[in-house]
């Protein structure tokens, strides 16, 4: 998401060089650029407008600091105006009641159901509290199994709603449910429509007078672009919604409902859907997103996901073979599985500063995920001891292991001879006291 938007407003950076002022001749082309990048990235116009008027507002005349450019000072101005246009800062989920409830509504097919999931994956693990889920789509097919399903993999307390119930009285029925499961938040998975209508409109009014909800989350499809104003206006003028979660956010949306719904309604967006899996949920932080549309990176977001998934036990007593020179090729498939975890290589690499625009350069060589996977295939042709100590591979064990992972000799060569040079370059900075806490293997063989 957001690659030609980040493509356009970059480019229009160059517009200023490295001038020492910014003035209405030399911002105009740079104002147009970003104007057209927002359009086409299908920001709702209204918002467009608005948001150029402020950036040129801001921009004309506007003094360069020392020692930066009139394309830093101007980079510095549309990145407060994309954090204001997101808004602001990230909102947290207002569930202090005993038990909060959460509404999920939206239309068909945005994702609701997976959704309500993947939310209470995130407040059990990241918030401490026990969530529960109630079914109360009962007219999708198969809505009511899919939650149940889900539940049942993630290990989350699902309400028994029956085919042929009705919306209010399950909502009624969940009231004793959630004592007697010592629910903590109450995650209502609401019917959609293929469009607004009052019948839809009437049913989520009625749930809404049953039990009052601490947050109405509209889950809006990032795919929709200008449309999702329409749908989050229907939406709010009925029921007065609390936030948003976009999904589909890894797809091919081009931005425009991320940049649009903030703005239009004044309702925040509090996650992204960055995923199929349950865990593919973040929370939205407007400043993190910024910086990753102007390709200035999102490291903070990528130490986050670290933490959750790299073993800090593991990783100290990796630090300490590095720094001894006794990491070995098996050492190396250990810190490579960990790193998996994080997700994509082509989405972890976007996260460091610069990166974005690099990787485009790059296009035609090997993507990241896949050299991965092709080092990982010949590591798991070696045998124990030939992972424990590389040296004795021979010319018919380097054969053997070519076959073996389906590459060439030439394959494996290349891999020895950088996991060398990698082995001498972390155990030199471990002896200068850099990289303490075990990092991760990088610029191995791979585009980054």
């Amino acid at each position: 998401m957001f690659d030609q938007l980040s493509d356009k407003i970059l480019g229009s950076f160059k517009k200023l060089g490295g001038r020492g002022k910014i003035t209405e001749a030399n911002v105009e082309e740079a104002i147009k650029e970003i104007r057209l990048g927002l359009l086409e990235a299908d920001v709702n116009f209204k918002v467009v407008r608005e948001f150029v008027n402020r950036v040129k507002a801001k921009a004309v005349g506007h003094g360069v600091t020392k020692g930066v450019t009139a394309a830093q000072e101007f980079t510095k101005i549309v990145h407060d105006e994309l954090v204001e246009i997101l808004g602001g800062g990230a909102e947290q989920l207002n569930i202090r009641s005993k038990p909060a409830v959460i509404f999920l509504v939206g239309l068909q097919g945005a994702g609701k159901t997976t959704t309500a999931a993947k939310l209470a994956r995130h407040i059990r693990d990241k918030m401490s509290k026990k969530p529960g889920l109630v079914p109360c789509d009962v007219y999708r097919p198969a809505a009511i199994d899919q939650l149940k399903t889900l539940g049942e993999q993630n290990q989350l307390a699902v309400f028994d709603t029956q085919a042929g119930d009705r919306p209010v009285e399950i909502l009624k029925s969940t009231r004793s449910w959630a004592e007697k499961e010592m629910i903590d938040v109450v995650i209502v998975d609401t019917a959609g429509r293929l469009q607004i209508d009052d019948d839809l409109m009437g049913e989520l009014e009625a749930l809404k007078s049953e039990w009052n909800p601490d947050e109405i989350l509209l889950v809006a499809d990032a795919m929709l672009g200008q449309q999702s104003v329409n749908v989050a206006d229907g939406f709010h003028s009925r029921l007065g919604l609390t936030g948003l979660v976009l999904t589909k956010v890894d797809g091919d949306a081009r931005g425009g409902a991320a940049l649009s719904i903030r703005e239009a309604t004044g309702v925040s967006i509090k996650f992204l859907g960055v995923g199929e899996k349950t865990d593919a949920l973040e929370i939205f932080h407007p400043d993190r997103l910024a910086s990753r549309i102007l390709d200035q990176g999102d490291v903070v977001s990528l130490v986050e996901k670290a933490q959750e998934v790299i073993d800090e036990d593991q990783a100290k007593a990796t630090a300490k073979k590095m720094a001894r020179n006794e990491f070995t090729v098996d050492d190396f498939l250990a810190q490579l599985r960990q790193m998996k975890k994080l997700g994509p290589m082509e989405n972890i690499m976007k996260m460091l500063p610069g990166m974005g625009q690099a990787m485009k350069q790059m296009k035609g060589m090997t993507p990241p995920d896949k050299e991965l996977k092709k080092i990982e295939a010949m590591i798991c042709s070696m045998t124990l001891k030939e992972r424990e100590n590389h040296k004795i591979l021979n010319g018919s064990r380097r054969l053997r292991i070519a076959k073996g992972s389906g590459t060439a000799v030439s394959d494996v060569n290349k891999f020895i001879r950088q996991f060398e040079n990698m082995k001498k370059m972390m155990s030199r900075m471990m002896k200068m006291g850099l990289g303490r806490g075990g990092g991760m293997p990088g610029g191995f063989g791979l585009p980054f």
